[in-house]
């Protein structure tokens, strides 16, 4: 078999075989590869003519079809079986080829396997790739990490095939080794929070107005025009909008509200208690899945556990959706600005030096969590890189600024009248906890300094100090 190929896929269930596509659409010679021959065979028969496919039924001729240096796309399940594709294909590569695997791989995975594969002179490129089945057809956003060498290979290929904003691709280097993982579990933390306010928006305007989901749908269609135009608003105003056909009532209403997760949310979780990056937005909307799913719990509390709520009585219908807006688009940014707290930490931890700017450039398009405020933030980081808080920066403390007495209004409404918004109101907290001059961590140092001599800092000198608290109570420096 001649070696004409410029990229291959293996891996072929409907994200492999959408991103072999957009290759072949974008003139590569691509090489494809299944474990199931079947699907391989599916793949040239339905879509040969968008570009040219090179099919193997043989992992040994599929890597024997590529140019060199070789780049495979592994398209798989993630853990085990990318481990042991991964196997399969090392003793069949040749110092200096890449493997780039695409899917939603955990970040230390992609570290070992970086490292492993180094020793064999191969370069390991764990790429991020957001927009689900259409993206990856259409193009994507791209987050790939890995060494600069390979990207030097690789990088004109997928900026090729990535979404475009403005003539700019939505994809870029990330930095070394899990870097471009790390970015896409949180771009997808990021994305359980922002689905999470957008729930939340909608139960309040269905609780507080008594709203049908046909006229929520069109509520989000405005908000959709302004502000907070994207890709989640846009699908959501379609998903209320849509009818059952089987039972002709709205679908949201006949869909059982027990929302599942595939564990990235929860490793952008678990990763920020070990870097101490409070995410709550994110930690909350993942914790409100997890009660969703929690039917024990809930079968036993419903119509059991009191209420003592109040009567909502909404006297201006306008107003109270503008309310919901503001408030709505406030807890946005703080799942945002936490999200990008947390890359820099990580950044930070690992040396990757990852430019926060160019990964709110590259989300802008393709990715689930595009939004129009994205421009804003990539102005943000253009304006002040080593900006410590977005929140901080001079336009977003104005829009939010904006909505806070909204916010308030809203999140204690909801408190008053029974309806549970855990990621409203965490983003609120936060809000305040962030800008608070003091807070009552003073009393819990001093409680950790009197059960487990932990010490404490004073505000009046430099220095750490213990009180012997079981003794005479006088004060040491340690």
């Amino acid at each position: 078999m001649s070696a004409a190929a410029q990229i291959g896929v293996t891996g072929l269930a409907v994200m492999g075989r959408n991103l072999a596509r957009n290759f072949a659409r974008h003139g590569y010679t691509v090489a494809v590869h299944n474990r199931s021959y079947a699907k391989t065979r599916s793949l040239v028969a339905d879509h040969g003519d968008e570009g040219t496919f090179v099919a193997s039924e043989s992992m040994g001729d599929f890597v024997a079809s590529l140019e060199r240096p070789r780049k495979v796309v592994i398209m798989v399940k993630a853990g085990g079986p990318t481990d042991a594709v991964i196997a399969e294909l090392v003793p069949l590569l040749e110092e200096g080829d890449i493997v780039i695997d695409a899917g939603n791989a955990h970040f230390p995975d992609t570290i070992r396997r970086e490292r492993e594969l180094a020793a064999h002179g191969l370069h390991f490129v764990g790429s991020g790739v957001s927009g689900g089945e259409e993206g990856a057809l259409n193009g994507p956003s791209i987050m790939p990490g890995g060494s600069r060498e390979s990207y030097t290979v690789l990088g004109p290929i997928l900026e090729d095939i990535s979404a475009k904003v403005d003539g700019t691709p939505c994809c870029t280097y990330i930095g070394p080794d899990g870097a471009g993982h790390f970015v896409k579990m949180v771009h997808n933390g990021i994305e359980y929070a922002d689905m999470q306010l957008i729930a939340e928006a909608y139960d309040l305007l269905k609780q507080g107005l008594g709203a049908s989901a046909a006229e929520i749908g069109q509520i989000f269609a405005d908000w959709n025009t302004g502000d907070l135009e994207s890709f989640l608003i846009e699908i959501t105003a379609e998903v209320l909008a849509h009818v059952d056909a089987a039972t002709g009532r709205a679908f949201v209403d006949v869909v059982a509200d027990r929302a599942e997760q595939k564990g990235t949310g929860r490793w952008t979780v678990q990763n920020a208690l070990d870097l101490g990056v409070p995410i709550t937005g994110i930690a909350e909307a993942t914790f409100a899945r997890a009660l969703s799913g929690s039917t024990p719990q809930r079968s036993a509390a419903v119509g059991v556990l009191p209420a003592h709520t109040s009567t909502w009585d909404v006297t201006d219908r306008d107003a109270f959706i503008e309310d919901v807006r503001l408030a709505l688009y406030a807890s946005k940014v703080v799942a945002y600005s936490q999200g990008f707290d947390q890359i820099a930490a990580a950044s930070a931890e690992f040396g990757w030096d990852i430019d926060r700017g160019a990964m709110a450039r590259i989300w802008r398009g393709g990715c689930i969590i595009r939004a129009r405020f994205l421009n804003r933030i990539t102005e943000a980081y253009e304006r002040t890189p080593d900006l410590p808080l977005l929140l901080a920066d001079e336009y977003f403390t104005g829009a939010v600024g904006n909505g806070v007495a909204a916010w308030r209004r809203i999140v204690a409404s909801a408190a008053q009248n029974g309806v549970p918004v855990p990621a409203f109101s965490s983003s609120l907290a936060y809000y305040d906890g962030v800008r608070a001059e003091r807070l009552p961590a003073n009393l819990i140092q001093a409680q950790r300094d009197f059960f487990g001599a932990h010490t404490y800092a004073r505000t009046d000198r430099p220095g750490t100090f213990h009180t012997e608290w079981t003794l005479d109570r006088t004060e040491t420096a340690q």
